[in-house]
């Protein structure tokens, strides 16, 4: 979600560590102490959403990791490869958001390794490529958990009370917000699948679809 690049791609902070539908930029973790989360969607014992199920569009897993670094009452997380080139979402202070805006960072970073941007060049920081990529990305994660995880419209709502709280804790405009925020909330209403977006996106880009 915000716009920094390590060995591969960015992140996602109250929206990750790459920018989103107005550029952000939060913090992207050096260190992280390994600890793959739980796969089925429920609440582990720190109180944190399991990861999702995730693989990218060459149908290899995604594993997620987490981290108590970070920016202090900001949940962020990153999707990249790591050193040994696996793919892997970073999450960093998730016991500082909602459940439900966890489970949203998840499926955002995931939504990069879906859709093919980790292994494509990063584009330019708040430039239209960046900023489409985090729309589509927002649009994928907020789909998936209304047609997998049952969110109507009062999840949405903690979900969008969440990021508005973050993004102008981090200094983002009003304008800004309200414009991710309205993404959002048109993505969440159109009744076509995550699927369907991601399989869009691939074929637009000529990549192999998983």
């Amino acid at each position: 979600m915000t716009g920094y690049r390590k060995i591969g791609r960015p992140l996602s902070a109250a929206w990750s560590c790459r920018s989103g539908a107005a550029g952000m930029m939060v913090l992207c973790l050096v260190a992280v102490s390994s600890a793959l989360a739980q796969q089925d969607g429920s609440v582990n014992a720190a109180g944190l959403a399991a990861a999702p199920v995730c693989s990218n569009n060459k149908g290899e897993q995604v594993e997620f990791s987490s981290s108590d670094r970070g920016r202090p009452g900001l949940a962020a997380g990153m999707a990249i490869r790591d050193a040994s080139g696996k793919p892997v979402v970073l999450r960093s202070n998730f016991a500082a958001a909602p459940r439900e805006f966890q489970q949203f960072i998840d499926r955002h970073e995931c939504a990069h390794h879906q859709t093919g941007d980790v292994d494509r060049p990063h584009p330019a920081r708040n430039g239209p490529d960046h900023l489409m990529n985090e729309s589509v990305s927002d649009c994928v994660a907020i789909r998936r958990l209304r047609d997998e995880e049952g969110f109507g419209k009062p999840s949405f709502d903690k979900v969008a009370a969440a990021l508005r709280a973050d993004m102008a804790k981090i200094g983002f405009p009003e304008s800004s917000i309200a414009s991710r925020i309205r993404n959002l909330s048109g993505c969440f209403a159109n009744p076509a699948s995550a699927h369907d977006l991601i399989t869009q996106v691939l074929q637009q880009r000529g990549l192999p679809l998983p």
